[in-house]
């Protein structure tokens, strides 16, 4: 895990980019399971919320005695504080309330501070509370470490990591699919029984679990079902339609993403479907050709959606639902499976080297009879993007 974060970062984000909270005091309490920024700054899993300061550029850490001599191995680049001894010390001089609130305020006390910035997603309740005990609490905004968008080359290895989990499960999918027979009504078998969405999601689930990831909602989503991009998918799976198979799973041990997404056939596809899967791919060629270090990322998706438009495949709504390419291409990886930068027709974001983010394209309409989406992941550095994908993409399997 990243310790640079409390540290202090040899790679840093150009300050044209990002706004530095470096120098300010920051205030966080949370768990790492369900918090990204904390577990940046800390770099161990605690699955209860604690206490984070960074005061004066240095970090201090208030656990549980649970976590104490776990937290001194496992983030050496912060201090490490019982929380139990702060509420001891506080019984001691006379307090009636010894609760997280008042450990904060004595935390604070400690360094002379009254003001701290909190992240967005810090606790109303907690923040209130604080007001009551005279301590100004004010917001730092969305990016409490903006320098998470930026990938150290060790970071870029665990979300490569967490990718190959994705890919290990989506080969064992595609396995199944190959292993399975189709009946006389064009369904799929699988060991005599038929495979559904749910067992072909649970073969890949099962395997990112053996090879060391939590799978998250995994995609098997057949026919017109994958005209929806997050429908998970449910039934029997046919042959001769596209399946968009989409797999997004978390390092058990690191807790970084990989994603990755493909779209298959058992059996023979259409000539439309074949044109559909082919467009899909060179708008996904047109997406790489435009990945670079100052790119804008609204301009790198529509130079996808107007290569579409040229190549005959409009999007709009029609009958009340969206066809054609309605979703962004793409989005930051690290350690949310969703962060900066958005790559999509109202993004602010500036592409810079470093970002690992997805390309996913995709073409959907109901009256074909499905979607197609293709999905990998790249790293943008000073000489263009570099794929860090290695699965194949094969339409009929």
């Amino acid at each position: 895990m990243r310790e640079t974060a409390c540290s202090g970062s040899s790679q840093k984000p150009s300050a044209k980019t990002f706004c530095c909270m470096s120098r300010e005091n920051l205030l966080m309490v949370a768990d790492t399971e369900n918090d990204a920024d904390m577990l940046y700054a800390v770099g161990m899993f605690v699955p209860d919320p604690f206490i984070y300061l960074r005061a004066n550029g240095r970090p201090t850490i208030v656990l549980s005695d649970l976590e104490i001599d776990r937290a001194r191995q496992a983030a050496p680049h912060c201090r490490v504080v019982s929380l139990t001894r702060i509420q001891d010390r506080l019984r001691k001089a006379g307090a009636k309330k010894t609760g997280l609130p008042q450990a904060i305020r004595h935390l604070l006390a400690t360094h002379r501070i009254k003001r701290v910035h909190v992240p967005d997603q810090f606790p109303f309740g907690l923040a209130r509370q604080l007001r009551d005990l005279k301590v100004r609490v004010k917001p730092a905004g969305s990016l409490v470490f903006p320098e998470r968008q930026l990938k150290s080359a060790a970071e870029v290895k665990k979300i490569s990591a967490a990718l190959m989990m994705a890919e290990v499960g989506l080969a064992e999918g595609l396995h199944a699919l190959k292993n399975s027979r189709i009946d006389r009504k064009r369904r799929l078998v699988y060991h005599n029984n038929p495979l559904t969405s749910e067992k072909l999601r649970a073969i890949i689930d099962t395997a990112i679990i053996q090879a060391g990831g939590l799978p998250r909602h995994t995609i098997v989503a057949g026919g017109r079902q994958a005209c929806d991009p997050h429908e998970r998918g449910s039934g029997i799976l046919r042959a001769h339609e596209t399946i968009v198979i989409d797999v997004f799973p978390r390092s058990q041990k690191t807790g970084y993403f990989g994603d990755i997404t493909r779209t298959v056939v058992r059996g023979r596809a259409s000539d439309a479907i074949r044109k559909l899967y082919d467009t899909v791919g060179r708008g996904q060629a047109v997406a790489f050709k435009s990945l670079r270090d100052g790119a804008r990322a609204k301009e790198v998706h529509a130079r996808i959606l107007e290569f579409f438009e040229r190549e005959g495949f409009k999007t709009g709504r029609k009958n009340r639902r969206m066809h054609g390419f309605f979703h962004g291409t793409g989005h930051g990886v690290g350690l949310e499976l969703h962060e900066g930068p958005r790559i999509g027709p109202v993004s602010k974001d500036i592409l810079r080297s470093g970002q690992v983010v997805t390309v996913e394209p995709g073409l959907y309409y109901r009256e074909l009879g499905g979607g197609v989406r293709l999905e990998d992941l790249a790293l943008i550095t000073a000489n263009g993007p570099r794929n860090l994908t290695k699965f194949e993409k094969v339409l009929e399997v």
